[in-house]
């Protein structure tokens, strides 16, 4: 049965997770990809792109378009650095970094929308996180 089938409960819950971010960011008018740009460099900057590609597992054609994005609205700049011009990285514009005071409460609204105390969210994670570590060497051992 597909209520049994752990992929489709992670599906739905991504789904049901996609919809409650599309209405919580909607004022800022982000996306969850876009917003995830924002929190990693909120967290460190500059970053390159194959370095935001990597933690946030999105690939350059993904990535590329929504930076592209982000800049045009002024949230980031992008730019080639000095010793490699191969290399694009990604810094946030003054504005971009004002909007992490501003969509502070985006982590709390999400929360508050899961349900979850903090003791079963970070039971929760830490499976995830797992049962991601686990399905990647996987995937990684099957690829070689």
């Amino acid at each position: 049965m597909i209520d049994d089938m752990v992929c489709f409960g992670m599906y739905s819950a991504s789904h049901a997770f996609g919809q409650a971010y599309r209405r919580v960011l909607a004022p800022w008018k982000l996306t969850y990809p876009q917003y995830l740009v924002l929190i990693a460099l909120w967290e460190q900057q500059p970053r390159t792109v194959g370095e935001l590609g990597d933690q946030l597992f999105l690939d350059s054609g993904t990535l590329s378009p929504l930076l592209r994005r982000l800049e045009a609205r002024g949230l980031v700049s992008r730019s080639r650095r000095i010793d490699d011009d191969r290399v694009v990285e990604i810094a946030l514009t003054d504005e971009g970094r004002a909007l992490q005071s501003d969509m502070a409460p985006v982590g709390a609204e999400i929360a508050r929308c899961t349900g979850l105390t903090g003791e079963k969210a970070r039971a929760l994670l830490d499976a995830v996180h797992e049962l991601n570590r686990v399905m990647r060497a996987t995937d990684e051992a099957s690829a070689s």
